[in-house]
């Protein structure tokens, strides 16, 4: 071999040896005011510790629910397209289609080991849970709420796998999958390849279950106690996040990670369990807090889309506040133009990386969500929400400037008519390439 092949493997391994690991952390249904660094009354010291040392990323949107989100994250394209506008329930088909090919199973192809920890939420058979779609481990839940302790469903399915096997274990879910992450990542994993984990936990979802010791640090200073269970919920997951960040620090794992933390939706207001868990748990008055922004889980306001989210990777990302607009549907071609890989055809986000490392580096792109009950569609400065009714044929439309009103208090739908124009056009063309089988969400 001559000298200049030599070099080049030796450059090739180089590369390889220094190719990125990733890990996403999902909060389920935590909302924008629920986390410390945007000024909560609730203690998150290990999130906040991401925001302030690296890219605290201000305009981060998702879809209205969970199910969606998780779809967007995998395959880098609107949920809608395959017709997943809601949460997969008990009685629903949807699933990720085999014909996809989703982010970790892209990431295989480039010596990557997949592994996922928690909430699936895609599929609520094993044949359709996340070892079909890429990943080589996983351990969790498939539904989209849990018992925390019995781990099962709210009509009482069972719901906790290691692999393809269903079963049982003791202890508090938030622990369970901390733990099992933690063990993965120092016990299990193959360290001749590069990881992309995704750390999905139960919390602070209802119902909500949490121990005296997550409690204390609230009882004078939340006297409302379904909104002190709920802070209690999300320090207990904090708590188990630092558990995870100091496992990465002990194997030397910190300075070779990109951490990604968001939640999958905003903050849903109150929960009233009627039957469900055979009525096991009381009603949850008050849950979490979008404020200020507008509404909760399940609309097109801001309060259900745009959610807290960071991006830290030490000693290679400068902590910086960046307000550039982006989506979770951007993530999938991000991570793979750092590892290389080529973007499939499907993928509709962007690769957001140049503005994540210099936010001067604006981003363009528009942001098109669809939910169950209502579709928005973001132009920047603009956002527009489209309702559709069931007892009408004619939708009812609000217009938004974003960036001199994101509390969303003043609709100006009748102001400017060639805006409204604009962004009808530019709504209805995204709307038109959605899966055509989508109507259960109108109910």
């Amino acid at each position: 071999m001559s000298v200049s092949c030599i070099e080049k493997t030796k450059r090739s391994k180089l590369e390889s040896e220094k190719q990125v690991n990733i890990l996403v952390i999902i909060a389920d249904d935590a909302g924008w005011n629920d986390v410390g660094f945007n000024g909560s009354e609730i203690k998150t010291p290990n999130i906040d510790l991401l925001a302030h040392q690296g890219v605290l990323l201000q305009r981060f949107y998702v879809n209205p629910t969970c199910s969606p989100t998780r779809v967007s994250l995998l395959t880098g394209m609107p949920a809608s397209r395959i017709g997943i506008v809601a949460p997969i329930s008990g009685t629903s088909k949807k699933t990720l289609p085999d014909s996809i090919i989703t982010l970790p199973q892209v990431l295989k192809q480039h010596n990557y080991e997949n592994a996922l920890f928690g909430k699936w939420h895609l599929g609520l058979d094993i044949a359709n849970g996340p070892n079909t779609f890429g990943f080589d481990y996983s351990y969790g839940f498939l539904h989209g709420q849990i018992d925390q302790y019995t781990h099962r469903y709210k009509n009482g399915d069972a719901s906790w796998y290691r692999n393809s096997k269903l079963i049982e274990e003791e202890g508090h879910t938030t622990d369970l999958i901390t733990n099992e992450a933690i063990h993965w990542l120092t016990k299990l994993r193959d360290t001749t390849k590069n990881f992309y984990v995704q750390l999905a936990y139960s919390a602070p979802h209802f119902p909500l279950q949490e121990e005296e010791q997550w409690k204390a640090p609230y009882l004078k200073s939340i006297k409302n106690s379904s909104r002190r269970d709920y802070a209690a919920a999300m320090t207990h997951m904090d708590n188990s996040i630092g558990k995870v960040l100091e496992a990465l620090k002990e194997q030397s794992l910190e300075e070779n990670t990109l951490i990604i933390f968001m939640s999958d939706n905003g903050a849903m207001e109150h929960w009233n369990p009627t039957s469900q868990y055979n009525g096991k748990f009381k009603p949850n008055p008050v849950l979490g807090s979008n404020d200020p922004l507008r509404d909760w889980k399940t609309s097109n306001f801001e309060g259900a889309i745009r959610v807290p989210a960071v991006m830290y990777w030490k000693g290679h990302l400068p902590e910086q506040l960046n307000s550039n607009y982006m989506s979770i549907t951007d993530i999938m071609p991000t991570i793979l133009s750092l590892v290389h890989a080529e973007i499939p055809s499907h993928v509709e986000g962007k690769n957001v990386w140049p503005t994540i490392e210099n936010p001067q580096h604006l981003t363009t792109h528009d942001i098109y969500i669809r939910g169950h009950k209502q579709e928005s569609l973001i132009h920047k400065p603009w956002k527009i929400i489209r309702n559709r009714h069931l007892d009408t044929s004619e939708a009812t439309y609000r217009l938004f400037n974003l960036e001199a009103d994101f509390k969303e208090q003043y609709n100006v739908i009748d102001l400017d008519t060639t805006v409204t124009a604009k962004m009808k056009k530019l709504l209805q063309l995204q709307f038109d390439k959605d899966d055509k089988t989508v109507n259960v969400e109108l109910k």
